[in-house]
């Protein structure tokens, strides 16, 4: 029950919970003060009922002490609401009124001189209950007995018509109140809804937008205000971080191209075999900090301001030709494969060429046998396929692989590959030109396929 209880919360918004809520509190509210009201009425009209018979039973009584029968006759001359008898000492009926005429005692009730007695009773073939109402009377012609019943039809007409408005007012009262709940509360929760809708939009690369803020100076608009102060903080981080990463970039390029060229000069040498190999090792480790800077640099470069790409007409078959050939070359044991055609887009000649050699080196570095680098004409631009007869990629990581400094495996060797941004800048280059990069299965291992418009 409580699972179920849950789930209807959660698949339940804001709005209607309240309408339900408030259209139960209402129902639970009105029936609480229909019982209430119904009580209270009952208990009036019960009095007046009493009131009524009492004052009957006086008129008898006083016409009977004073042997009146003119005021008697009077007396016994009652509305058809009430039912007058008087009674000799034998419970013999000598006088009553036009309803009753003839009829026995309509109750049992014998009271001494002086006294008064009460009861609710019903008289024989009448539905509604009577108020009865004996008086003993003491007058000259020996004890007599009033007898006055008053009709409580009265009050059962009134409490049948407040059950019956109850109920039928009660459901329309729950809904009107429930829709009219929702309609309000919807209209409350319009500025939560704009909200959500801007803030769904903020990314890393537009953390200068803000949250609108309510004219209304009340509890959302506070809350805006706050999430918009939070914006400016989470945006000075992320700028100082971005000037960080940028000018550290930028410092280290001129060492590291000294070290690199320093290392050339090393490696050109001929020097002796203990020492040729700690130079060669420099020599590599100084080409791979300066690609890792350089990706630094155009990671800092697109997170600052969108990545800025020339618009010229490039030859996808003619990079791929570039790409399949230097597999060939440093890959001889590698079989290259895949069918390529004639593609021609527009876009920046140099970037696309960084897109394929970092996805063929990804596909080089985790194929057993065979490489698959394909260009063919599609959907009015060009497709480019990447793949390898390696591992594939589980469907969990597919869109994780293009975050920055993620590898699927765990080690970071620096024979097993570089620091995680070849994909992450790869597909930022890609979408600048408007295509789109994602994994794909193949037959035998796992693809990168790109696609990109012929113009844009």
């Amino acid at each position: 029950m409580r699972t179920l209880i849950v789930r209807l919360r959660r698949r339940l918004g804001v709005r209607m919970r309240s309408a339900l809520a408030a259209g139960v509190v209402v129902a639970v509210a009105s029936l609480l003060a229909g019982g209430v009201l119904l009580l209270t009425a009952r208990w009036v009209l019960v009095n007046n009922v009493n009131a009524a018979a009492t004052v009957r039973a006086d008129q008898v009584s006083a016409a009977l002490a004073a042997g009146d029968q003119s005021a008697l006759q009077t007396a016994l001359r009652a509305p058809d609401r009430t039912v007058t008898q008087v009674l000799d000492p034998a419970g013999r009926v000598i006088g009553a009124s036009a309803a009753v005429a003839g009829e026995a005692p309509v109750s049992a009730l014998r009271p001494r001189p002086g006294q008064r007695l009460r009861a609710t009773e019903h008289l024989p073939g009448v539905d509604p209950p009577f108020r009865i109402i004996a008086v003993g009377v003491a007058t000259p012609s020996g004890t007599r007995t009033a007898l006055i019943a008053e009709s409580m039809d009265s009050v059962d007409d009134a409490t049948d018509a407040i059950i019956a408005a109850v109920l039928a007012g009660l459901p329309v009262l729950a809904v009107v109140v429930g829709v009219a709940t929702f309609l309000f509360v919807g209209r409350t929760l319009r500025p939560v809804e704009a909200m959500s809708r801007q803030a769904a939009t903020i990314t890393a690369r537009s953390l200068h937008t803000r949250l609108p803020v309510p004219f209304a100076d009340d509890e959302i608009a506070a809350l805006a205000t706050t999430m918009n102060t939070m914006l400016d903080r989470i945006e000075a981080a992320s700028a100082a971080q971005r000037r960080f990463v940028a000018d550290a970039s930028h410092e280290l390029r001129s060492p590291l191209a000294t070290i690199h060229a320093n290392a050339d000069l090393l490696v050109a040498a001929d020097l002796p075999e203990a020492e040729a190999g700690p130079a060669g090792r420099i020599h590599t480790e100084s080409r791979r900090m300066a690609k890792l800077v350089d990706d630094l640099l155009l990671l800092a470069r697109v997170d600052d301001q969108a990545l800025r790409i020339r618009h010229e007409d490039v030859d996808l078959d003619d990079l791929v030709y570039a790409q399949r050939d230097r597999v060939t070359l440093e890959q001889p044991q590698l079989l290259v494969e895949g069918r390529v055609e004639p593609v021609r887009v527009t876009g920046d000649p140099d970037q696309l060429h960084r897109v394929l050699r970092n996805l063929v080196d990804n596909a080089v570095r985790h194929a057993r046998k065979t490489v698959t680098i394909s260009v063919t004409t599609g959907d009015g631009g060009g497709e480019i396929v990447i793949g390898n007869d390696g591992p594939p990629i589980p469907a969990a990581d597919r869109e994780r692989i293009f975050d920055r400094f993620v590898r699927l495996d765990d080690s970071r060797s620096r024979t097993g590959g570089g620091a995680g941004l070849g994909l992450a800048i790869a597909r930022d280059i890609v979408t600048a030109h408007g295509g789109t990069l994602t994994v794909d299965d193949l037959a035998d291992g796992a693809a990168m396929r790109i696609r990109i418009p012929a113009k844009r």
